[in-house]
């Protein structure tokens, strides 16, 4: 399937640029390389009605709150975790897209920023997120959000994230949540997957990138079939909640998480799932260009309104 054309400029700039790629770098060059980016690959960020860092006991976190809505209401709340290979990225990384969800879907965003490896490496963000998970449920009425209306959400490393707090949820590990944003999620970390196969070079994020993720990520090959670290591999799914998975056919993700949605389905989970066939990885976060950004973001929100109308 041929690339759009939004996505092909990006790849154009940035080969203009002369950035080499993530996995030629060290991680303090590539969190400095991606930080250089965002102003010049996001859209500007949007206005809120708040927004404000909180210590979600030793986890830091962001809190927005849509434009239009009320101070004193409660609302409901998408925990989302940002994605960077749990490598790269944090608060800022993801800022502009909890505005964006946060104004359309007229809800609470939480953002967590969760340890990253190698300094830290798994199971260090998942313990973050939970933690995050747990404190920001336990303080649902100083934060004037709806716990029976908390959802969990995260793109690439932090679709990985909320999907594994989910099926924590689901296992009694955590308080339950009512929804699942699962965005172009790694849900395999062996690697297996035959888009592995065909997004070798030539975009931002390839097998390649990848594998110097899951090297920087994993202690040992075996935390590879640690459901923490590869939901797919969880003996079942059945019972976690209901999701909305996104995919698209440029990106070496594609095959793992379209094969979540398809277990999702199967195992009875009510499942929405988004194939996007001419995007590539990470456009989520490339909204300055790539035009279909605000499509995902109107889905994902549409989909979040449904469910809280449903549970409210």
């Amino acid at each position: 399937m041929r690339l759009h054309p939004d996505d092909q400029k990006v790849l154009d700039l940035i080969k203009a640029s002369g950035r080499p790629p993530l996995s030629s770098l060290s991680p303090d060059e590539a969190r400095a390389a991606s930080a250089a980016s965002r102003t010049i690959m996001q859209v500007d960020p949007a206005e809120v009605a708040e927004v404000r860092d909180l210590d979600g006991g030793g986890v830091p976190l962001r809190l927005y709150r849509g434009k239009g809505t009320d101070g004193g209401a409660v609302l409901p709340c998408l925990v989302y975790f940002h994605g960077g290979g749990w490598v790269i990225g944090d608060l800022d990384s993801h800022d502009v897209v909890c505005r964006q969800i946060a104004n359309e879907a007229q809800c609470c965003v939480i953002s967590v920023h969760y340890r990253l490896a190698p300094e830290h490496k798994f199971p260090a963000s998942v313990d973050d997120s939970a933690a995050a998970t747990r404190w920001i449920i336990a303080h649902a009425a100083d934060l004037a959000i709806d716990p029976a209306r908390v959802a969990v959400g995260g793109d690439s490393a932090g679709g990985n994230l909320a999907a594994v707090m989910a099926l924590m949820a689901r296992d009694g590990n955590l308080p339950p949540l009512c929804y699942q944003v699962l965005i172009y999620p790694v849900t395999d970390l062996a690697a297996v997957h035959p888009s592995y196969d065909r997004i070798t070079e030539g975009y931002l994020l390839t097998a390649t990138t990848m594998k110097w993720f899951r090297a920087h990520y994993l202690r040992d090959a075996k935390d590879e079939h640690d459901w923490r670290a590869s939901p797919l591999r969880a003996a079942t799914l059945s019972g976690v909640a209901p999701a909305f998975v996104s995919t698209c056919s440029h990106d070496p993700l594609c095959d793992e998480g379209r094969a979540y949605a398809e277990r999702l389905e199967q195992e009875g989970v009510q499942v929405a799932y988004l194939h996007m066939s001419d995007h590539m990885h990470a456009f989520l976060t490339l909204g300055r260009f790539i035009r279909a950004s605000a499509s995902l973001i109107s889905s994902i929100c549409a989909s979040l309104r449904e469910t809280w109308s449903v549970t409210a």
